[in-house]
């Protein structure tokens, strides 16, 4: 009965809507605007048309709500084409407009459908519409629906809850973040952290009403890094693991020091395994333990390298034999020379056959090549091995 309701409801705003083709947003017959409604829809087309830009370059997203605005931003990026064997199989609509003072509004925009008669919602977003001068910014209602919440600092990290409950997991989410940091000399950027215990309350609070992308998922961590700010929305119970990965956080702090575009991406796995452990499964040792268990007595650690096999838990968190080798390689060569020469060797550029730029960055750092790399491995697994 809902689902009929829901069809008949989406049916009858796509046959009441006004179409036009160089405009992103559709607005329907049935939609009670306001009385500026030809400036803030010129406005709405405006911020739509440079969403593909980063957001502190949309001239229609206010600056001091640039960061929760660019991570609304990015969960509406690509939803027209989001799944769809068409290109923008699914058209923005504007599905309410409601008035919270005299120069904003708060909106609703649905990404719809039709496909062999039947409507399809794709997604529903809510923004605040500003009015400021002669046009509307747009903004995440993020602030706005957490103004009574508890903050706390940590240094230049801001954490945001609506618990006073104690969370050990997210202080050892900053905890690490910071440790992240320092290793790879990160400039002192402001860090925000929203959480709440739900991850359908944290996309509700950020305005994402509906993601078909999200459905069934309860627990989930979603970031933003713009303008030199890092946001994190963490929506999950307290002693959810994998909300609090420890192993992707590495990626997120790495990557806003070094750009992807040159990173060596099997070496940026090793020192997430290395120093986060498998999203949130397993630490280092555990994912050790098991690559010797793996190898056996098989010592040719070029052949395992280059045969990026999996091994543990294949289905849901699968590792890899060449990610635990590089590890091992990154632990000798920050040992010895300092993280500065692992951030080389990390910055060799993307992967090429037979890890050509690897070994030539190797031999050059570390004087590791094909020719004796068997011999430096089989040391460094035998006194990793000794640790325990």
């Amino acid at each position: 009965m809902l689902k009929k309701s829901l069809n008949t409801f989406l049916g009858l705003l796509l046959s009441a809507t006004c179409f036009s083709q160089s405009n992103p947003v559709s607005v329907p017959k049935n939609i009670k605007l306001p009385a500026d409604s030809v400036r803030l829809i010129k406005s709405l087309n405006s911020f739509l048309s440079q969403m593909e830009k980063p957001g502190k370059d949309n001239a229609f997203v206010l600056k001091e709500n640039l960061i929760e605005t660019a991570a609304l931003i990015d969960e509406m990026k690509g939803v027209e084409n989001a799944g769809a064997a068409k290109p923008n199989f699914y058209k923005c609509y504007l599905t309410n407009v409601v008035p919270v003072d005299s120069n904003t509004y708060l909106i609703q925009l649905s990404y719809l459908a039709v496909d062999n008669a039947t409507p399809i919602l794709k997604a529903s977003f809510k923004l605040i519409a500003e009015k400021k001068s002669e046009q509307y910014f747009f903004n995440s209602p993020l602030k706005r629906n957490t103004l009574t919440w508890q903050v706390k600092k940590t240094g230049s990290f801001t954490v945001y809850r609506n618990t006073t409950v104690k969370i050990p997991k997210l202080d050892k989410f900053i905890k690490k973040a910071i440790e992240y940091d320092k290793r790879v000399k990160a400039p002192n950027y402001p860090t925000s952290i929203y959480y709440c215990d739900n991850f359908e309350n944290m996309l509700e609070l950020m305005g994402v009403a509906y993601r078909a992308d999200y459905n069934s998922i309860n627990h989930a961590n979603l970031s933003t890094f713009e303008d030199q700010h890092s946001l994190y929305l963490i929506g999950a119970p307290a002693d959810d693991i994998t909300a609090f990965d420890l192993h992707d956080l590495w990626h997120s702090r790495l990557h806003h020091v070094v750009s992807t575009t040159v990173i060596y991406r099997p070496l940026d796995e090793a020192c997430a395994y290395l120093y986060g452990g498998s999203w949130g499964i397993m630490d280092w040792h555990d994912i050790f333990k098991k690559f010797k268990t793996l190898m056996g007595n098989d010592h040719d650690w070029l052949k395992a390298l280059n045969a990026h096999t999996k091994f543990g838990d294949v289905v849901h968190a699968p590792l890899y034999t060449d990610y635990v080798i590089e590890a091992l390689i990154v632990q000798k060569l920050e040992k010895e020379k300092g993280f500065p020469a692992v951030i080389s060797l990390l910055s060799c550029g993307k992967a090429q056959p037979d890890n050509e730029n690897l070994f030539k960055a190797l031999n050059s750092i570390a004087g590791i090549n094909k020719t004796n790399f068997n011999v430096v491995v089989d040391k460094l697994v035998a006194d990793e091995w000794n640790k325990y």
